[in-house]
């Protein structure tokens, strides 16, 4: 060992004295420092770039450079003509100063556009070539080594941590609404420049009067090879599993040229490789985003339809997915972009949960359950953009998008407590459709006057159908020897039947309209007045009906008796409509490095809601003023910290106040408030961005405080047991209200990457403190809870060598409960372990090894409650890099690991939970590259 370490001492104090630096300044002909100036130094023998860098704030540069040796110096900056100088090292540091000339032919820009990094404005332009080792296959594969650059759990781009807003292949959008189809699909030898656009506009005349420091989006240069002509690529595959054979087939074929483009993505497998699960297709939104800032009022539309899992590879024992996807963009000419796109998805999974629960009341008997749901989504979704620009001065948008979806639900489970381990059967379905459509108009009126117009209109109709059988056991009306009985009698359901057979049919319609006219006077280029005016009309109607099917299959409307909720109905008939008017101003004014936009907006709101055979109805009008402040400190280009200040008012939809009953589940009955009111939000935020390119280190950190008030929340409570007034039942009756105390949380974040050469250290952070309650009966808790964890790791970057990342998440929970009624305090301690390592190998120029294992370890108050284990491999081999064929052997859960197992607390109760995985799958591909 200390053989080694002494060899390693002598290596890195070799590698230091072989080198020299070369340091220097770059300022303007008047003196001023340039920031962010380009500096690169040639090989003059090896024709290469040797070192590169940029000037900071006081315009100084670094590079390392070999001794006695010749190089080009080469210094660039947009509006100045480039410097050009060859320097000659020996075994001493050089200092340099340089003064730059302006020159608008902007000269040697295509020697300095061969740099790893340069910077042009806002815009960071990363050559992709300069970033890979032979081992990418995907664009997500050569994202997650530029620096600056990360791709979340969720597969989603951040920059500086701030997420991508759209990703576009040479300046077209690339399936508007989600990112992960471009990092998961466009093939990596594709990409020529990857273009982060940082305070993004898609509208240029808004750019000077709007602040978009949160906003950022992504452009794909493709290599010249590419474009005019097919590429991509198709992957076929298939393999065995411990229950099943293995098959894959995903072809993606791109076309571009500079007036129409057409992307097709395709995927069939049971491997869990999903391109698109069901929650990113719920989350296309056709790409629209208002251009001014939100106005204070949040209102969403809730999903009325059934409980479906999001399935991968770590929550399901069973994946299986069919994808087709088009898109395309269409330019006629200069003016007009059209573009849209075609996606029809279909999924189905499987899954088997064991939970042993136990119950914090000791009325409530504990139970073991385990279920096994099978489900299948069939989704289709299109989109149609156009962005007609008749000249500089005006702007029309139109969107058309939408989402179909039929969805199928089985459940079968048992339940120590109900149907003595008996199967349950429960099952549901719906076809959901959403169609949204926008309209933006942007007018420049004059020099001082800028008028923007939105609107958005969506149309959302939703029919979840439900159906739950329970076997009956004794059938004897007076006696609750049956686990369900005493459910039977508060739900009023005939006890003589065999089977207990309830079904429920819900129709939720939902309209919305939300508008807005902003006008924006210009004083002057430091300063401007933006007055806003809109509206937000909101209609939905909810339809109900609960009742059991007999054994001879006559229908039966129950009598509900339920405790807590008097005059209860098995039937919604509920209008609930909503309006908004609101006018206001924001006043922008940058003075020195600070940027200051305060504001207010005034809102008139109505709302009501008629429920048959409810008296009286409900209605209420009331305003509010909601003020905002905004305050930037720009203390360089590549150095921010901003205030963000605002007041908002967060009301909730008609699921929430239709008061029939509405069955989640055959253990779980929900009733709605009729008189609930909306909840006020307090939010203040401070956050700090660094993006040093002349160090190599980015930080990036925020500090958020919200504060809620009358936030909404549940009440539950279990049924009694007619026979024994000491016990309940586990099925429970919820309901919701407004608590009469504020919900306060405190949170921070932050992220420091440093690059150390071809060694990238990386060390985030994250803290939350948040006190809520939860209602339970007749019971009140209070809950504090702590949550910290840190996430160090490293990672190498080596061009013709192995690279390694080496990751790890430690993360704690403490958790303070106070019962508010008897004092009794209760404390839970968390900490989990998750180290991660993955490799890869570009070796022979023709053989890519890569593997991964990662861990996750449980602890509670002390006590080891999980560990985690999955290991993945795959080998592949290509003759050279521009081979046509690949060929790939890939193995996924080598140690066979065959659940999950989750520890969950709560005030209620206290749960194990164990979720069957996918198990060991080997399998053989073929990667053919157009």
């Amino acid at each position: 060992m200390k053989k080694i370490l002494l060899i390693a001492i002598f290596l890195v104090s070799w590698v230091s004295t072989a080198q020299i630096n070369l340091t220097g300044i770059v300022k303007d002909s008047i003196g001023t420092p340039l920031e962010m100036a380009n500096v690169i130094a040639l090989d003059t023998v090896a024709k290469r770039i040797a070192s590169y860098g940029f000037t900071d704030a006081n315009g100084s540069f670094k590079l390392e450079l070999a001794k006695n040796t010749t190089y080009n110096i080469k210094i660039s900056y947009i509006g100045f003509k480039e410097i050009s100088e060859f320097v000659r090292t020996s075994d001493k540091n050089i200092t340099k100063t340089y003064t730059m000339v302006e020159d608008n032919m902007l000269d040697g820009i295509n020697i300095v556009s061969k740099m790893p990094v340069r910077i042009k404005g806002d815009t960071i332009i990363y050559d992709a070539d300069s970033f890979k080792n032979g081992s990418e296959r995907k664009l997500k594969d050569v994202l997650e080594k530029l620096p600056g650059v990360e791709i979340n759990d969720a597969g989603q781009i951040e920059v500086e941590g701030k997420p991508v807003e759209k990703i576009m292949v040479d300046g077209k959008e690339f399936f508007s609404g989600d990112t992960k189809l471009a990092t998961e699909n466009i093939p990596s030898n594709a990409v020529d420049k990857i273009e982060v656009l940082r305070n993004f506009s898609s509208v240029n005349q808004l750019s000077g009067v709007q602040d978009n420091q949160n906003r950022v989006a992504i452009n794909i240069k493709l290599k010249e090879g590419k474009k005019n002509f097919w590429f991509g690529d198709v992957y076929a595959g298939a393999g065995a599993s411990p229950n099943d054979g293995l098959y894959l087939f995903q072809p993606k074929l791109f076309y571009y040229t500079p007036k129409y483009t057409i992307n097709i993505i395709g995927d069939i497998n049971n491997i869990g490789e999903a391109v698109l699960d069901r929650g990113d297709l719920r989350s296309f939104t056709g790409g629209f985003r208002s251009q001014s800032p939100s106005n204070g009022t949040n209102i969403n539309l809730a999903s009325a339809g059934i409980g479906f899992l999001t399935a991968n590879a770590r929550n399901a024992n069973r994946i299986e997915t069919k994808l087709t996807a088009l898109n395309f963009s269409y330019s006629p000419n200069p003016k007009l972009d059209l573009s849209g796109y075609l996606i029809w998805s279909g999924n189905s999974n499987g899954r088997r949960n064991r939970n042993i629960i136990n119950y914090n009341d000791a009325s409530i008997q504990d139970d073991v359950t385990d279920n096994t749901t099978d489900q299948t989504s069939n989704s289709g979704l299109f989109n149609f953009k156009s962005v007609y620009k008749k000249n500089i001065d005006n702007q029309i948008n139109y969107d058309l998008n939408g989402r179909f979806t039929n969805e199928f639900r089985t459940d079968n489970g048992t339940s120590q407590v109900i149907g003595n381990n008996v199967p349950i059967l429960e099952n549901e379905n719906a076809t959901p459709f959403t169609i949204n459509q926008n309209l933006s108009y942007f007018y420049t009126a004059s020099a001082t006057s800028i008028f923007a117009l939105e609107v958005q209109h969506q149309i959302q109709d939703e029919d979840p159908f439900y159906v739950s059988s329970l076997e009956n056991f004794d059938q004897d009306p007076n006696n609750n020897a049956d686990g369900f009985d005493s459910a039977a009698d508060v739900l009023g359901l005939d006890k003589t039947q065999q089977f207990y057979t309830l079904e429920q049919d819900r129709r939720v319609k939902s309209n919305q309209l939300d508008a807005k006219l902003d006008y924006y006077y210009i004083i002057n280029k430091k300063s401007n007045f933006n007055f806003v005016g809109g509206t937000i009309l909101s209609r939905q109607n909810f339809d109900s009906r609960f009742f059991q099917i007999l054994d001879n299959q006559n229908t039966l409307n129950p009598s509900l008796n339920i405790p807590n909720v008097p005059n209860a109905s098995t039937t919604n008939d509920v209008e609930y409509n909503f309006t908004d008017l609101y006018g206001g101003m924001r006043y922008r004014v940058k003075s020195g490095i600070f940027t200051f936009r305060p504001g207010f907006t005034l809102h008139s709101y109505n709302l009501n809601n008629t429920q048959a055979g409810i008296t009286p109805d409900f209605s209420d009008s009331f305003t509010r003023f909601l003020p905002e402040l905004n305050i930037i400190a720009q203390f360089k280009q590549s150095e921010s910290l901003e205030l963000n200040y605002r007041e908002q008012v967060n009301f909730t939809d008609v699921n929430q106040v239709a008061q029939g009953i509405v069955a989640n589940s055959f253990s779980s009955f929900f009733f709605g408030n009729n008189d609930i009111m909306n909840a006020r939000v307090q939010t203040a935020s401070l956050n700090y961005r660094s993006f040093n390119l002349f160090n190599n280190t980015f930080v990036f950190g925020g500090l958020t405080y919200n504060k809620t008030m009358e936030q909404i929340s549940t009440i539950a409570d279990f049924v009694p047991d007619a026979n024994n007034p000491n016990l309940r039942s586990i099925v429970s009756t919820n309901t919701n209200l407004n608590l009469p105390f504020d919900i306060e949380s405190i949170s921070a974040f932050g992220r420091v990457t440093k690059t150390f050469g071809k060694i990238r250290t990386s060390l985030g952070a994250n803290y939350t403190d948040a006190e809520f309650f939860q209602l339970f009966g007749q019971t009140t808790t209070q809950i504090n809870t702590k949550n910290y964890s840190l996430t160090p790791s490293i990672r190498t970057n080596f061009r013709k060598a192995p690279n390694v990342s080496l990751n790890y998440r430690a993360s704690f929970s403490d958790q303070d409960r106070t019962e508010l009624n008897s004092g009794i305090i209760s404390t839970f301690e968390t900490v989990t372990h998750a180290p991660s390592l993955n490799f890869d190998a570009y070796i022979w120029n023709s053989l890519t090894v890569k593997t991964d294992f990662t861990y996750n370890e449980v602890r509670q108050n002390g006590q080891h409650q999980n560990s985690f284990k999955i290991w993945d491999f795959s080998m592949s081999y290509r003759k050279d890099r521009d081979a046509k064929w690949e060929y790939e052997l890939e193995a996924s859960n080598i140690l066979g690991t065959e659940s999950n197992i989750r520890v969950n607390n709560g005030n209620i109760s206290n749960s194990i939970n164990e979720t069957f995985i996918l198990p060991r799958l080997i399998t053989f591909r073929l990667r053919y590259q157009l």
